[in-house]
């Protein structure tokens, strides 16, 4: 029992009782039934029909709980020939422990086979940015943090420094102060593989001179060794899989543009051009592939728009003939931006596999006129959606438009703590965090008219997820007295609802509990679902204020297909994603 005192207009005291954490009923319940079995007989059976354990995830449970220190919960298994039952505080302690009876799988589990186009990927944009996208400084500090975060694409905008003669990370065209590429190079090497041991990819916006790119050529060799993956041949028709290139660094970028190339966007520049124009000026100003595109016919109705272009062409380095072929030959994953029309820019080549980078608005455009070549196209190549330039604040947008149509890497401001990076971070806690996580059957496959998913369409219930929020406990550990309320104890209540498709959206709150640090609720929220294979559980924790800016008491986001069923101890998190250390809460999981 918890005592605590607040002062109440100057001279005042007021003293509260809380109680410490108490079994629910259905925890007292569970607990009597596996008391009246035999040895750990129904430890087992309530592991098996309650937790839904698989039998070796049973034993290896008991087998933790043996292998525990003497006393508390490692009462719960006795081995001695007159094993006695476990008492409620022990079976109570288990339940409500986060690293013992997680909500989720802290392992990654999923085939790891398939080509790397079959997985969604934990993905940053400008992860060199400590802030803003207009003049916050530029460090390996949050790409570190990224990498510590389990984020398996980090972005480098390579740029001359002052002297042109080396290669500075910054956001061009901005006031952030650059950071040398070599040292955030080497802190890539160094945290790499801290939470994953799956494939890392170093997307390059270049804007470097070709001697510069040789440079970087040689900077990547000889940071990485042997582990930079370096391609058998210039393009493939699909790409590896994870599993192939686990602890290897792989690098996305646009190709230089080899010479017979460079002749052949002349000569058609010539063909094309008008009376105020001149070939050689324009070669000079780096514009031959956009006057190419704009030579195209237009309907006025698919054209791509270039209001979010992060790698304008007028910044592409100008041709010279003896371009660093070993630069070239270090991409493993060729990337370009739509020119023209959007329905040309997702053609599927049978021959050559890619990456195509879109603006958010321009997916959100895409996926209304053209989703369902979207979606094919995602089936082999690879999407990159990245924010729009108007989030100068390096907020983030909605990811689930992205996810639905298969896009595999949604680029997000890893400093912009809003809820979208939650529902981001929420998303890759599945597959053990790994940062890869399998897409569904629905985006890989074809029917047999070519048909694909819609996610437009209006779908039937798949299942239904019962969520029982009983409880919660650690503010009083992680907390002052007087974080929520001076006066007295918070009064919390949970919101609990899911982020996913449109039909599938919803948050629903639980009464509140006044002057409590251990408040229970006791209550159950039911949640039908079209698409379970891309919902994500979202719980907050609010503490209430009459003035209606309630506090933040703790946040998480759980992927709906990885929950595991039965009664949990769900860990709560800050508004960046940190984990507390003893806050969580107690609820119940059912597929129904």
């Amino acid at each position: 029992m918890g005592s605590y005192a607040y002062k109440y207009c100057m001279c005042f005291t007021r003293k509260f009782r809380s109680p410490d954490a108490q079994p629910p009923p259905d925890v007292r319940a569970f607990h009597n039934s596996v008391s009246a079995a035999a040895g750990d007989d129904g430890l087992r059976r309530f592991l098996s029909e309650v937790q839904g354990e698989r039998p070796d995830d049973i034993n290896r449970i008991l087998s933790m709980l043996t292998a525990t220190a003497s006393g508390g919960i490692a009462r719960l298994v006795n081995r001695s020939s007159a094993p006695s039952p476990p008492t409620l505080e022990d079976f109570f302690g288990f339940l409500f422990s986060p690293d013992l009876n997680p909500p989720i799988a802290n392992k990654a589990h999923q085939d790891m086979s398939a080509p790397f186009s079959h997985y969604f990927v934990f993905t940053g944009h400008n992860s060199y940015l400590t802030g803003n996208q207009l003049n916050s400084d530029s460090s390996d500090v949050p790409i570190i943090q990224a990498l510590e975060r389990g984020v398996r694409v980090i972005e480098l905008d390579m740029w001359p420094n002052s002297s042109k003669n080396n290669v500075d990370i910054l956001h061009g065209g901005t006031l952030t102060a650059p950071v040398e590429m070599i040292r955030c190079l080497q802190s890539i090497k160094e945290y790499a593989f801290c939470a994953s041991p799956y494939p890392l990819v170093i997307t390059l916006e270049d804007h470097l001179t070709a001697d510069l790119q040789a440079k970087v050529a040689q900077m990547l060799t000889e940071t990485f060794g042997d582990l930079l993956f370096i391609p058998s041949s210039d393009s493939v028709k699909e790409f590896p899989s994870p599993e192939s290139l686990m602890k290897r660094i792989i690098i996305s970028t646009k190709p230089p543009q080899e010479y017979q190339e460079f002749l052949k966007v002349k000569d058609k520049a010539k063909e094309n051009q008008d009376a105020s124009g001149n070939v050689d000026n324009l070669a000079d100003k780096g514009s031959l592939r956009r006057m190419e595109s704009n030579v195209e016919e237009s309907d006025g109705k698919d054209e791509l728009d270039d209001e979010d272009d992060e790698d304008s062409d007028e910044d592409d380095p100008k041709f010279q003939p003896e371009t660093a072929c070993e630069y070239r030959k270090l991409i493993t994953i060729h990337a370009g931006k739509p020119k023209g029309h959007m329905k040309d820019a997702l053609k599927v080549d049978p021959e050559k596999v890619r990456r195509l980078s879109l603006s958010e608005t321009q997916l959100t455009k895409a996926a209304s006129s053209h989703g369902a070549e979207v979606i094919r196209f995602t089936q082999k190549n690879i999407l990159r959606v990245y924010p729009k330039g108007a989030r100068v604040n390096s907020s983030n947008y909605d990811p689930m438009t992205a996810w639905t149509h298969g896009a595999q890497m949604v680029a997000f401001n890893m400093q912009g703590h809003d809820k979208a990076l939650r529902l981001m971070q929420g998303f890759f806690r599945a597959n053990g965090g790994c940062g890869y996580v399998k897409k569904p059957d629905f985006l890989l496959t074809s029917g047999p008219n070519g048909e694909v998913f819609d996610p437009k369409a209006s779908l039937p219930v798949k299942t239904t997820l019962k969520v029982k929020v009983y409880m919660g406990d650690g503010w009083r550990m992680d907390f002052s007295k007087t974080h929520f309320d001076t006066f007295s104890p918070p009064d919390f209540y949970t919101r609990v609802g899911i982020a996913g498709v449109k039909a599938d959206n919803v948050m629903k709150k639980t009464k509140t509990i006044e002057d409590q640090w251990v408040p229970v609720w006791d209550e159950e929220f039911s949640f039908p679902l079209t698409v379970p294979e891309l919902a994500l559980l979202r719980i907050e924790v609010q503490e209430y204020d009459m003035s209606e800016k309630h506090d933040f008491g703790g946040q998480t986001c759980l992927p709906v297909w990885e929950l595991k069923q039965g009664i949990r101890a769900v860990p709560l998190h800050d508004r960046k994603g940190n984990r507390y250390k003893s806050v969580r809460l107690l609820m119940r999981f059912e597929f129904v």
